[in-house]
């Protein structure tokens, strides 16, 4: 057995449903203070459980180099989305069946995290300072996790020169891909208010439901952009209407809709709020927008290409540089340092049965460990 395997084993016992506390940080811990690192860890979040407000917990630990030596980071997350019914074994027993290691977390990114920690065998201490930047939200609201991490860095005035998120990029075979960067993201709350009436009176009341159509005709006809040199183009979906109205001769007094915007780096959360807000008061709405993150973009360069010849060593494969896919908490890492993410295949993310290939596990931690030594060379 891999060690990678081994402690991926122990940190997918651990269950940890977003948010996450406890027991799998006491995993995690366990297998940095061997490899001489100190931990530190932190709950924020004083809410109750369910809401965005509850606990979370965090851990950064580091292992100092030579004095003047580079510092590179490993980050990640520990929490899960839950689970769902019909696993084929319990989502927090990890099972090995065949080639593959079967449970919850197995991909994203537990998985990752197992093979950054087992690296540490192959990079000795004089190498530089490497350090763990570890949040137990980040499939939730990301309020309280890797934000308040980066607050304690700069309260501790540390700062790694580069970092790497081990979330799952690759996609047809591990190191088919990596991310340099990511969309934003924003969602938008549109309502409109109108009066309640008779639909044989219209003339006394005043129907919400066709202003709030022109809205969304606007918004669904607009084409934000063509797409850059690294980023596909922006998208608008519209992902919610309602109009709470049971009886059927009544104008409702209010009508509701949500879109989400993905967007790339010609725009900002703030100019499409802007836009979006003016659009719906032209017809007679308005708007309430939630940025989860903005555009970011680690320029292919030494970090890509130290990356690239580490996967291309172990697997003969050349990673693409992508911006594709959702967002992560490397939107809030990259007003660290320069940050990329590479990590495991992604195909049964989140889904029942999530499964990680062994050997996947053992190559990942040879390739995170080529990657760290080169980058604090």
């Amino acid at each position: 057995m891999s060690t990678a395997l081994e402690l991926a084993e122990k940190l997918i016992s651990a269950e940890s449903v977003t948010p996450a506390t406890g027991a799998v940080f006491d995993a995690m811990e366990a297998m940095l203070t061997p490899h001489g690192f100190v931990v530190h860890r932190f709950t924020r979040g004083d809410g109750e459980e369910g809401s965005d407000e509850a606990p979370v917990e965090n851990l950064f630990a580091i292992r100092k180099g030579p004095e003047g030596s580079k510092h590179f980071a490993f980050a990640g997350h520990l929490d899960v989305v839950p689970p769902g019914d019909s696993w084929t074994s319990a989502p927090f027993a990890p099972e090995v069946r065949g080639d593959l290691l079967y449970g919850r977390g197995a991909v994203d990114m537990k998985g990752a995290i197992a093979a950054m920690a087992a690296s540490l065998a192959d990079i000795p201490q004089d190498a530089g300072t490497i350090s763990f930047i570890i949040t137990g939200d980040e499939e939730g609201p990301a309020l309280h996790g890797t934000r308040a991490l980066i607050d304690y860095m700069n309260a501790e005035e540390i700062k790694p020169d580069l970092c790497l998120v081990g979330e799952p990029t690759s996609v047809n075979a591990l190191g088919d891909m990596m991310k340099i960067g990511r969309r934003g993201s924003v969602n938008i709350w549109l309502e409109v208010d109108g009066t309640q009436g008779h639909v044989a009176y219209p003339h006394l009341a005043d129907n919400p439901l066709p202003k709030l159509t022109a809205i969304l005709a606007e918004l669904d006809a607009w084409t934000l952009d063509a797409g850059t040199d690294w980023f596909q183009p922006s998208n608008l979906e519209i992902t919610h209407i309602s109009a709470i109205n049971p009886a059927h001769n009544v104008i409702p007094a209010k009508a509701e809709a949500r879109v989400s915007i993905r967007f790339n780096d010609l725009h900002s959360g703030a100019s499409l709020s802007e836009r979006v807000s003016a659009i719906a008061e032209r017809h007679g709405g308005k708007a309430r927008a939630i940025i989860s993150g903005e555009p970011f973009l680690t320029e292919p360069g030494a970090f890509s290409q130290i990356i690239s010849d580490a996967v291309e060593a172990e697997t003969g494969t050349k990673p693409e540089a992508s911006t594709t896919g959702g967002t992560s908490d490397a939107r809030f890492l990259r007003a660290v340092c320069p940050v990329i993410e590479f990590g495991l295949c992604n195909a049964t993310m989140h889904k029942r049965d999530e499964a990680v290939a062994v050997e996947d596990l053992a190559t990942l931690s040879r390739i995170y460990a080529s990657i760290a030594k080169a980058a604090l060379a």
